[in-house]
């Protein structure tokens, strides 16, 4: 018997493949794979975008870069402040504050609508208060170790100059909410920080710890608190002057201007705390977390970084004023968006290119000046 195939037994075999291709289920793998879009690897590859890269995406929806000057109204800032401030903030969406710490006067406002907005998470920039809370009531001085780790003390210049979040959780939690509220009200927390800005917003202050985290978490991360940068301009202020919580002014007339005089709102007992805080400020700058606004040939700012999540947006703050023992200028900035650049360390080196700018530009000679011509009563 021959073996050659006939034709018969050919066109069966063929009838039966296309009949199992037909009625054979698609492999469930290829059926359930999710559509997401290809990145490079290092080796030329492709390969799909994590899972919780994208969940990030969604989460943080503000933009990291904006227009941060469109709509401002700028006729009455200081031309060479404003100037500073521009270019230092360039295309990143945020805001910058700059204010006279001796008398509450607004020398510029930048992306007016972010500063006079509703407010945001103060991030570690609520620590300066904590901090004070616990020096006044006695329960840390400047070289109180506190157990932060199981092996790690940590002093409160150290603890501020590295944002540690454990050492203001402990003392938030030692002080208690009421204890921490009432301090943070005294600096202005919680109420308008201008006179006659009628786009202000007053921020909030909780009534009661927050549910996430209590009073720890709101000592260490401003949990549960919004603060505008124009009250986060005037506690600075006040810890720059010694104690004095200026309304802040915001002449936008040339009346205004002519007619400017200091309001004070209130005067708080700092002095003798402020030595121990404006050293962990400073060390916040010369080796710490705000580091990037370091100025190796000019006086050194004094600050406090912060960095958190919250309201769709990474945050990165800096709220800073420039030298210890002749402040001249308080400079708040604030970040927002969805990428690791927005941090407290970024908002500290766009600060640093601001007192860079005026120190190159001769302003802080000139206003050195004026203030001397002011106390002898002669013309600048």
């Amino acid at each position: 018997m021959s073996n050659k195939p006939t034709v018969r037994g050919i066109s069966c075999s063929i009838l039966v493949f296309l009949l199992a291709a037909l009625l054979w289920p698609e492999a469930p793998a290829a059926a359930k794979l999710p559509a997401t879009r290809a990145k490079p690897t290092a080796s030329g590859a492709t390969q799909s975008a994590p899972k919780k890269q994208r969940v990030r995406r969604l989460r943080f929806r503000v933009p990291t870069y904006a227009e941060p000057t469109l709509g401002d109204v700028t006729a009455y800032d200081d031309p060479l402040v404003r100037e500073a401030a521009v270019e230092a903030l360039g295309k990143l969406n945020g805001s910058v504050v700059a204010l006279d710490p001796n008398t509450g006067r607004l020398l510029a406002v930048l992306n007016q609508k972010l500063a006079f907005s509703e407010g945001f998470q103060p991030c570690s920039t609520i620590k300066p208060i904590v901090a004070l809370a616990g020096l006044s009531e006695g329960l840390i001085r400047r070289d109180t170790m506190v157990k932060v780790a199981r092996r790690t003390y940590m002093n409160l210049t150290e603890a501020m100059a590295h944002s540690n979040n454990p050492y203001f959780e402990l003392l938030g939690a030692q002080l208690g909410f009421e204890k921490v509220a009432d301090y943070a009200r005294q600096l202005g927390l919680g109420e308008l920080a201008g006179y006659g800005i009628p786009e202000e917003h007053p921020g909030a202050f909780p009534m009661k710890p927050p549910a996430n985290g209590g009073v720890a978490r709101m000592s260490s991360f401003g949990e549960g608190i919004q603060v505008t940068p124009l009250q986060l301009a005037a506690m600075t202020a006040a810890l720059a002057n010694g104690g004095t919580l200026y309304y802040l002014q915001y002449p936008r007339s040339d009346e205004e201007q002519r007619h400017f005089a200091p309001r004070i709102k209130r005067r708080l007992s700092l002095e003798t705390l402020l030595p121990e805080l404006r050293e962990g400020m400073l060390a916040t700058v010369l080796y710490g977390t705000g580091r990037s606004s370091f100025d190796p040939e000019g006086e050194q700012p004094l600050g406090k970084t912060g960095t958190c999540s919250a309201q769709g947006s990474r945050l990165g703050w800096f709220a800073s004023h420039s030298g210890a023992l002749r402040p001249r200028v308080v400079i708040v900035v604030l970040l927002r968006g969805n990428t690791r650049i927005v941090n407290g360390g970024h908002a500290a080196q766009v600060a640093g290119r601001i007192y860079q700018r005026l120190r190159e530009r001769g302003y802080f000679q000139e206003r050195q000046q004026a203030s001397v011509s002011a106390a002898s009563g002669t013309a600048p």
